[in-house]
This record gives C-alpha cells, structure tokens and sequence, in this order.
C-alpha cells in the first residue's frame, strides 16, 4: 500500500500546489486547493514516516521531494500570468513525470533503501568491480580516476578479513559520458600495478514462473504423519520419499546437534507468514517483508513449519533441525546486481549461517566471476555451504553466475516425470550438479497464501533444505562432503546427465548419521 499512497501523495501535493498558485485570484478555487494541498502533504508525511527504511534515508527523500514540490510550486507561481508559458510548462511538466519521476517515485521505496545491497537500478553506474593487490588502496587508482572522473570505493567489509581477500575490492563507477570508453578503462585498470584482477558488477533480473498445479499428489498422506493440509500438493514429497526421511529420523530418534539456519538471499520474506514465522530468525526487520513473493516461496520450501495444521511441510517433521533467515539482496521486481549479492553472502557469512540459499543469477558478464569464487570460500571457511540455482534458460549452467562459481551446490530442476524441466539449465560442467524437484512446485507467499510456481529457484531451496538438515545432526559437514553424499544416495532421473542426481533425503541422512 505505502508502494502507491507514497508517489500519489506526492504528486497531489505538486499538483494542487500549482492549481494554488494558478487560481490565487479566485477565493472559492483558491481554498479548495489549499485544502488539498495540506491534506496531500500530510499523507505524503505520513507515508514518509511509515516507510521500511532508515531515518537518514527517510530525510534525504524527504529534503529531495520538499525541494522539488517548492521550486516547481514557486516558478509556475512566477509565470502564472502568462497562461500560454504556465500550460507550456505544465505540459513539459507532464511529460516528466510520465518519462522518468513516476518510477523514480515508485521506485523510492520499492528498492534497497538501506544502500546496503544495491539493486538493479539503484547501482547500475557501478559498473566494475576490482581486485586491488595487497598493500594497495583507492588512492593507488587516484590518477586514472581523475582522467576518467571515475568514482572509486571500497566494495565489501567481511569480519574477518584476514582469512579472505574481499576486503580488497574495490567498485569503479562510470560516469555515463565515458562509458564509451569502459573497454579502455578496463584495459588501463587490468595493467595497473596495483590491480590484481577486473570483473563486471553484473546486473540480474529474476523470472517468476507462475503456474497453474497438475494432480500429481502424493497418493497416500497419512504415510508421512502429519497434519499439513497442502501435502497433497506437493507431488515432489513423494519422489524424494519423504516419508522415508520421516520415519527413519523418528524410529533412530535422531535429534540435532544444533539448528542449522538456513539464509534465503532473495527479495526478502514475509516473517509473519502463518507457515514460516514459527520458524524464522530475524536478522533485520527491513528483510522480514517481501513485496514480489519469490523470497517467501523459497522459504517455505526450504524450512515450512510441517506438522502445524496449516499450509506445506519441509523436510524438519518436528522443526528441530533448521531455522530460516532472510537477507534482502534483490529488489521488490526482483532485480540485483552482483555486488548486492556478494554483500549479501558476506553477510549470511558472519552471521552464522550453516545454509545459504540462493535462487537468483543471470548469464555471466566475464570469462569468470573470481568474486563470487572468493564470497563462497569466505562462506564455507566460516562454516556455510552455498547452494545455487543452475538458471532457467535451457542452456548451459557454466554460463551463468553465481551458478558456476567454484564451490557452489548448483541445482537443476525437474519435472513430475523426472525429466530435466524444460526451462531448466543443464549442470554437467560445473564443480558440484544436482537436482530436485523446479515444476508446479506449491509453497508459501506473502500474506499467509500459497502457490505454485516453475524454476531452479525451487529446486534450489529443496537443497537447501535437506543440507540444513544434514548440517544440524553433523555441523562440520563441509560441501564437498554434501555433495558426495547428495550424489550417492541420489536417484537416477531422465536426463542424469543434464541434472545430476535427483536427491533422496532419507538415504542422505542416514549416511549423514553413518559418517
């Protein structure tokens, strides 16, 4: 709702201001617009107030919009007179907002208002990022920034950064008149002394693949114990034989050594979600929402509270295994950049995650993302595994980041047959390749609902979350051992091929507890 009251408010204000200025010789017009000024200002105000943001933000939109609605206000006042150049003007003026200001005004609030994870949009100028060599700094850049007027900072701050070389990244933005000569700049940069290596600060875009469900429900429910309604939706609890995984993790009586949480770096979730709050561990309130729902399908996939009476289930039977956590990299339309990305693995990092989930990326810029390579060592030396979607453009995941980054857990999709989905990229040529259920797939989003959708974004949580649960019976479980584990006691599909195994959680944990 703030999304629309927000931008309206605004351009009330605007408007009625000018109509003020305009019709100042006529009391009864006159008055009818001040009142709808002042009352476009105080709602304008009040969705100011109530906005997800920091209060530093909130005073630069604010001085920013106040700036705007006074000077424009003042120079229609100004030629009010003349009615030819007021109508002129105001016509220019409509074409602005019709242009460009709308989606800036609706865009405000929708992106990443922190500034602590770019979204697409909101760091498109930043078009590089550079590895400088130990002992260097921004002032090394100094005079190739000045020649170009580029604008040098540090790009990441991991913990510990003495067991990484993130630390000595630095971001190079453009300004829009050289980015004719970005091919130059690069080739100045990569034969700097002081650089180490360049990479393009990629910008992606999330497909949402809605769907409509098939009946291919489990065929018995009772078998898997428990009393979530919308098991009967979920076609894939019966081809991983999760009733398996159920009955075995109850008859051993298998408990965890410590919960492992599991990170969705995504659009955020909705943590009040009926079927995740119970669940869910709340790093920062401004990544508890989610305005395009991806974020909260995902979760549920990888962590519903199962056995509650209400919505899906997750592979915990009891809920004792695994927490859920979200870090906001991508904005409300579902757009980041790879900067954002690696912020947000950085952070996941040092925060604790056992489990980072990631169901986004896009066609790689670059021979090779040695960043994302650098954040998933980083991630696994603080004790995380990195699960990744394989993409869904049919083609080769090795193209696609951060899907082929050294070190990640990539995942294909399949379909209710078991054939690799026909979206889905193919994983035989990256580092570790597997495969869950990605079509019709039936979870939780925004608002205590549920539906279906089609992506490696749902296979990839399906992963996440049966690592989870490997993770918290045996915490040192490092990724290769995942995945030697996960390929193992993975079943055949169609394509094995194109996808790798296709997971099966019982036999995965009783070789977890084998170990």
């Amino acid at each position: 709702m703030l999304l629309t009251i927000y931008p309206i408010s605004f351009t009330i204000c605007l408007v009625t201001l000018i109509a003020w200025f305009y019709f100042k010789n006529n009391p009864a017009l006159s008055k009818i617009c001040g009142i709808g000024f002042f009352g476009g200002l105080a709602t304008y105000l009040l969705s100011i107030y109530l906005a997800d943001a920091e209060i530093s933000y909130k005073l630069m939109v604010l001085a920013r919009d106040l700036a705007i609605i006074g000077g424009v206000g003042y120079f229609f006042g100004m030629i009010a007179k003349n009615k030819l150049v007021f109508f002129a003007f105001l016509a220019l003026l409509y074409g602005a907002l019709q242009y460009k200001f709308t989606e800036v005004l609706e865009n405000t609030f929708a992106e990443n208002t922190t500034n602590e994870f770019p979204a697409a949009g909101a760091d498109n100028s930043v078009e590089l990022l550079v590895e400088l060599k130990p002992g260097f700094g921004v002032k090394s850049l100094e005079d190739l920034a000045q020649g170009y007027g580029l604008n040098i900072q540090e790009a990441f701050a991991p913990a510990d950064g003495e067991i990484t070389d993130l630390d000595d990244y630095v971001t190079v933005d453009i300004p829009d008149h050289e980015l004719v000569a970005t091919k130059n700049i690069i080739s100045l940069l990569e034969r700097h002394p002081a650089v180490e290596w360049v990479e393009q600060n990629d910008v992606y875009q999330l497909d949402l693949l809605e769907t409509i469900p098939q009946k291919r429900a489990p065929r018995d429910l009772k078998k898997f114990g428990l009393n979530d309604p919308n098991l009967k939706d979920l076609w894939g609890f019966q081809e991983m034989h999760v009733d398996a995984l159920y009955a075995y993790l109850k008859k051993n009586k298998i408990s965890p050594k410590e919960k492992a949480n599991i990170f969705i770096l995504d659009t955020g979730v909705d943590a009040k979600h009926e079927d995740i709050k119970a669940n869910y561990k709340s790093l920062n309130s401004r990544d508890d929402k989610d305005p395009m729902g991806h974020g909260t399908h995902c979760a549920g996939i990888a962590a519903a509270v199962s056995n509650n009476g209400i919505g899906v289930a997750s592979f915990s039977q009891n809920n004792e295994f695994v927490t859920v956590t979200s870090i906001k990299v991508l904005s409300a339309r579902g757009g980041g950049t790879q900067q954002g990305i690696l912020k947000g693995i950085i952070k996941a990092a040092d925060n604790g995650a056992e489990v980072i989930s990631m169901s986004l990326g896009g066609r790689s810029g670059d021979r090779g993302q040695k960043a994302y390579q650098q954040a998933i060592e980083y991630a696994n030396k603080k004790g995380a595994i990195v699960i990744a979607a394989a993409g869904n453009s049919n083609d080769n995941a090795k193209f696609y980041a951060p899907a082929n980054a050294p070190g990640a857990i990539t995942v294909a999709a399949l379909d209710p047959d078991l054939n690799r989905a026909v979206f889905s990229n193919y994983i035989q040529e990256v580092d570790y390749g597997i495969a869950a259920p990605g079509v019709n797939i039936y979870s939780s989003i925004p608002g205590d609902k549920y539906a279906s959708f089609n992506g490696t974004s749902m296979a990839t949580p399906y992963v996440a979350g049966l690592v989870g649960l490997m993770k918290s019976i045996r915490p040192e479980l490092t990724t290769k051992q995942a995945h030697d584990i996960l390929k193992k006691t993975g079943a055949k599909t169609g394509n094995t091929k194109e996808t790798g195994r296709f997971i099966q959680p019982a036999k995965a944990v009783k070789m977890v507890v084998e170990m």
